[in-house]
Formats: structure tokens, C-alpha cells, sequence
């Protein structure tokens, strides 16, 4: 798809390209089953396992990966939805990966997040504007007539009427619904907002409509993004840079042109080759996986990857390969990679 000049790019020629989110080691481990009438022992979940990436001020940071890699659960470990099980977590150039829920609420304002399920992040019991209003009740900002005419605003930053604010969550369709979450998301005036599969649960029309809003508030803004998604196709066209996520870590880091042009992991190559291309008549030959994804309570041993890698050889299974930068901007977790 082609694009116009991103917002990452824009940020550079102004020469604010400071790093607003560092990621350092990050892991989040789940431990499930176990205790003293449990007939099987505990499994350790390693659903993120020392994941490490940067965010610069105003680009757009998109995550891929299949289901149950983790791309969710990083996000959520990000916002401090869950306490992380070991790492850093560097927001505007603070460590909140331990911080207190008191100390943690001033950076809060900062870093918020667009929900993947529009239906399921809604209060039904509450109206739209009470919904938009909420971040402003707990911050206590303004006075009750500017916390409403905020809520208007915010309504029609995002493409809905204003009087839509005494209307319930189920009157409205999907889209709708996603942009009332949109808005919520906007009431604290962020600098960080994770969108965790914003446009997955919407029809294809609508998706590129929920997209082109996410870019012209990030302009209107100067929003920074960290995009989720399962669809390498929707975050190539929305990001600056893609990070590709298997298994709990990453294994691919660059620019988006680069990662859907010139992909140098095998794992990015097969999500690469399930992308339709736009042409009539063109098809890309497809690199069929073989198996299954395996168990994040027992990952493989060496590279996560080399049971089902085509190009796999004896020491994949002995030795993991880290993350390495075999062009400038551009990591790749292989052995041979080249």
C-alpha cells in the first residue's frame, strides 16, 4: 500500500526523536496448576520472555505475530496491567516497571490503551459520555460542565456526534464502538497509546476507516503508537517500524518497508508470503509452516523457531540466536539469517 510521509519521519526533520518508551529484558511468566491438592505440578507460562525494543516520540512501533505469541500480553505488561516477572519498562525516561500503584498513577496519564474488543471494553450499564468522562472523574479534572463539553469534543475528534452522550454502548455498531474507545482513550491528552488489535473485531470497510483516524489524530496530536496486531499487511501500512514476535520473543526489528520487502527471518518470510498482493493475477508462493506452534510452558530448546524452520540445521536446536543487527536498523534473531 502506498503512504504518505509518517508521523516518525515528520519527527525526525523537526528533530524530536528521543525515545519515549524503552523496553529492557521484559518478561511476564504466568504460573498455572499446582498448590497441595493439585495432581499436576505448576507450569511456568512464559507467554513474554526477555523482550527488548525502543520507541521513538511520535512514530508508530507495529507488533506482529500469531495468536498467542504474546503481543497482548507485552502491551498489557507495558501499561502495567500486569506487574511484569522481570525487566525494565522505561516511559518519558522513568522506570514504572516497580512502581507503586500510588507512584504509578501520575505516569498513567501518559500511556493509555485502545482495547481489541469494543463491545467487551465498554461499561453496558454506563452511557457514552459517563464512559469518556470516566479518566477525567478520577483525575479530577475541571469542573462537571467542562468535563461534559470535553466529552463533546472528544466525540466529534473522533467522527461521532455530540449527542450521542446519553446513548448506551449496545445502540451503537463496531466502528462506533472502537471510536468511543478512541475517544476514552484520548480524554487525559496521552503521548503513548498501545492499540491492542484495534481494528481485528471490524469489518474490512471499517478497518481502513478506524486506520486512516488513528493517523489523523496521531497528526492532530502528536500521538506515538504502539500498534498490535495479527495482520502483517495492517501493520506494515500503519507503522514506521515493525517488530515480528514469536513465541514470547522477538524475532525481526526494522522499518516496515524493510520487513515486508527484504524479510530476513524465516518466520517473517511465511507471515510475508500469506499477504495477497494488490494485482491481478500476482500471487506470492507461499511458505507453508509445518506443525504446530509450540506450548509456551515448554518452549523448544536453541531457537523457539527450529521446529518448524525450513531452513533449520542441528545447532538451531542447541543454540539460541539473539537478536543481532546485520544491517543498520535491522535485527534479526537467526543463526543464518543472511
Amino acid at each position: 500500500m502506498a503512504t504518505d510521509t509518517s508521523a516518525g519521519e515528520r519527527a525526525a526533520e523537526n528533530g524530536t526523536t528521543d525515545t519515549i518508551l524503552e523496553v529492557r529484558n521484559l518478561k511476564k511468566h504466568f504460573h498455572v496448576g499446582g498448590g497441595i491438592l493439585a495432581r499436576k505440578s505448576a507450569l511456568n507460562i512464559r507467554a513474554v520472555d526477555d523482550v527488548s525494543f525502543s520507541i521513538k516520540r511520535g512514530e508508530t512501533f507495529g507488533l506482529v505475530g500469531e495468536s498467542g505469541c504474546g503481543k497482548t500480553t507485552l502491551g498489557q505488561t507495558i501499561i502495567r496491567l500486569y506487574n511484569p516477572t522481570a525487566g525494565s519498562i522505561i516511559f518519558n525516561g522513568t522506570d514504572i516497571s516497580s512502581l507503586s500503584s500510588q507512584e504509578l498513577r501520575k505516569h498513567r496519564r501518559g500511556i493509555q490503551m485502545i482495547f481489541q474488543d469494543p463491545s467487551a471494553s465498554l461499561d453496558p450499564r454506563m452511557t457514552v459520555g459517563s464512559i469518556i468522562a470516566e479518566p477525567l472523574n478520577i483525575y479530577g479534572i475541571g469542573t462537571r460542565a467542562e468535563r461534559r463539553e470535553r466529552v463533546r469534543e472528544l466525540l466529534q475528534v473522533v467522527g461521532l456526534n455530540a449527542y450521542f452522550v446519553n446513548r448506551y454502548p449496545h445502540e451503537f455498531s463496531g466502528g462506533q464502538r472502537q471510536r468511543i474507545g478512541i475517544a476514552r482513550s484520548l480524554a487525559l491528552n496521552p503521548s503513548l497509546v498501545i492499540c491492542d488489535e484495534p481494528v481485528s473485531a471490524l469489518d474490512v470497510s471499517i478497518q481502513a476507516q478506524v486506520l486512516n483516524l488513528l493517523r489523523k489524530l496521531q497528526d492532530e496530536f502528536a500521538l506515538t503508537y504502539l500498534f498490535i496486531a495479527h495482520n502483517l499487511a495492517v501493520v506494515a501500512h500503519i507503522s514506521d517500524r515493525v517488530g515480528v514476535m514469536y513465541l514470547g520473543k522477538l524475532v525481526e526489528i526494522g522499518e516496515a518497508r524493510v520487513i515486508t520487502e527484504e524479510p530476513k527471518h524465516p518466520y517473517t518470510q511465511a507471515l510475508i508470503s500469506a499477504v495477497p498482493i494488490p494485482v491481478p493475477g500476482r500471487r506470492r508462493d507461499r511458505i507453508i509452516l509445518e506443525g504446530d506452534v509450540p506450548s509456551p510452558a515448554r518452549p523448544p530448546s536453541g531457537c523457539r523457531f527450529h521446529p518448524r524452520c525450513p531452513i533449520a540445521r542441528a545447532d538451531c536446536a542447541q543454540v539460541e540466536p539473539q537478536l543481532r543487527e546485520i544491517v543498520p536498523g535491522h535485527w534479526v534473531a537467526c543463526h543464518y539469517a543472511e
